[in-house]
């Protein structure tokens, strides 16, 4: 029997040991971050520039490229406490059904009601909107675990909180917009009538089952346009890469307590928050030129950002009212098909996982479709007894290849995942599966085609 047998099903850390300080990768990438640029001058934004839309302090963190380590204050880290620090699981029932020798761990962050990672950054940005003295926030969200994390953290510190959600989101999983209500918030789902850009593509396309880049617009131009309100963002932004980097720094440090490190690391990747802020300090070993391990990024063939789309410089929403980031995009007019992983329905890729995929620091980005996806969380569900979100099983369905993989050969490898929440409020996806109605989309090229004729031109600035 190998030593490695004897680690416990379960990791948790101890409450002290829950990280006292984000890490921000940005400071230590090789490659200068492209820097954000204004949407009517395409100059580099400003702290000025970005003021208007978000909270001071989130706009330093933002531009922040010099500081590795941004402490957490002491309100969030109280905070953190309730439901942190969260497990690192050994998926010995899922090992043995695969008859792998794979060791196969994953970081659980659905202990919570939000259900997800996403309360990590949410809390976070909720405390210096009150210490700002704003009276409220706004933002999109796509599945729903970002609205409600974000409700839930309004709710604690008593702001005002407005959720435009995806249409079609809003249609599939009616129980998340009730517990974003429980905590107080106001749910539009988008694209709606009350704001001009809502109108305006509601004229084009009463029809339409939106995306997060058309609700992103929607909640923009509600904070820029009410006093005492800024916007907020659960995913894509450097500011919120650097909250979820506590995933990965809780992660490496349980693993450390058995002498182990992953072979590789995997995570589902729509805007790029729950991977950016799982492989974060690990991929800090493989920036100082460390052993680190091999990162795959997991996304949705039908929403194919990272693997079929262009490394340029677009729009972060639909209605083209945000700045510009460089960023794999398939366009800003992209509009995804309404398929069940809503969190990862996003044109574009976090700006820092994209430099690090161009880059080759980032290994592998790996589509799949989402009936494959449903079989591994559908095997997971019944391994480890946790029903997965549709996003999260992406990053179970990579796991199992390599495990699979793993068999074959007879490598012993490690191999770590994140699973970022909960798949309850997903099943009508799940019944769509049973039922063998469910339905694989993948975009043709003149698809893509349409999204890339919209990107902006920035000649000037490449």
């Amino acid at each position: 029997m190998s030593e490695k047998d004897n680690i416990p099903y379960k990791t948790y850390l101890t409450e002290e040991e829950i990280p006292k300080a984000w890490y921000n990768i940005r400071a230590e990438m090789k490659t200068a971050h492209r820097p954000i640029l204004h949407p009517g001058t395409h100059k580099p934004v400003t702290e000025d520039d970005l003021r208007p839309v978000f909270c001071d302090e989130l706009v330093r963190q933002e531009l922040n490229d010099k500081d590795s380590y941004i402490e957490i204050p002491a309100p969030v880290l109280d905070f953190y406490r309730m439901y942190r620090p969260s497990p690192l699981i050994r998926a010995r029932f899922l090992e043995r059904v695969l008859q792998t020798p794979a060791r196969i761990y994953y970081k659980y962050e659905g202990g919570n009601t939000s259900g997800s990672h996403k309360l990590n950054s949410a809390i976070a940005q909720a405390y210096y909107a009150k210490t700002q003295g704003l009276k409220g926030v706004t933002t999109e969200t796509g599945a729903g675990q970002w609205g409600a994390a974000l409700s839930m953290a309004c709710g604690y510190f008593d702001l005002d909180c407005r959720v435009y959600m995806v249409r079609i989101s809003a249609e599939q999983k009616p129980y998340r917009k009730i517990i974003m209500e429980t905590y107080g918030a106001n749910v539009t789902p988008s694209p709606s009538n009350t704001t001009n850009i809502g109108r305006k593509m509601l004229k084009e396309n009463p029809n339409a089952t939106g995306s997060l880049g058309c609700a992103i617009s929607e909640a923009v131009e509600v904070a820029v346009s009410t006093d005492g309100y800024r916007y907020t963002l659960g995913s894509v932004l450097n500011q919120v890469l650097i909250h979820q980097s506590v995933i990965g720094l809780e992660a490496k440090a349980a693993l450390a307590k058995y002498g182990e490190y992953p072979d590789i690391l995997i995570g589902c990747a729509g805007g790029g928050s729950n991977l950016g802020g799982l492989m974060a300090p690990f991929m800090a070993d493989k920036l100082a030129g460390k052993r680190s391990p091999r990162f795959i990024a997991v996304e949705p063939a039908s929403c194919p950002s990272m693997t079929r789309g262009k490394f340029a410089y677009d729009f972060c929403d639909t209605g083209m009212l945000t700045p510009l980031a460089k960023m794999y995009t398939l366009g800003a007019s992209f509009i995804p098909s309404s398929n069940h992983a809503g969190g990862l329905r996003y044109h574009g890729m976090s700006p820092i996982l994209s430099q690090l995929y161009h880059d080759g620091y980032l290994d592998e980005a790996r589509a799949v479709e989402q009936t494959d996806v449903f079989e591994a969380a559908k095997l997971f569900a019944k391994s480890e007894g946790l029903l997965p979100a549709p996003e999260s099983a992406h990053a179970i369905r990579v796991a199992v290849d390599e495990a699979l993989k793993c068999k074959e050969s007879g490598e012993e490898k490690t191999i770590l995942f994140g699973l970022t929440g909960t798949g309850y409020f997903d099943l009508t996806a799940y019944a769509q599966h049973n039922d063998g109605v469910m339905e694989d989309y993948i975009p043709t090229d003149e698809d893509l085609a349409r999204g890339f004729a919209g990107l902006p031109d920035v000649s000037d600035v490449e």
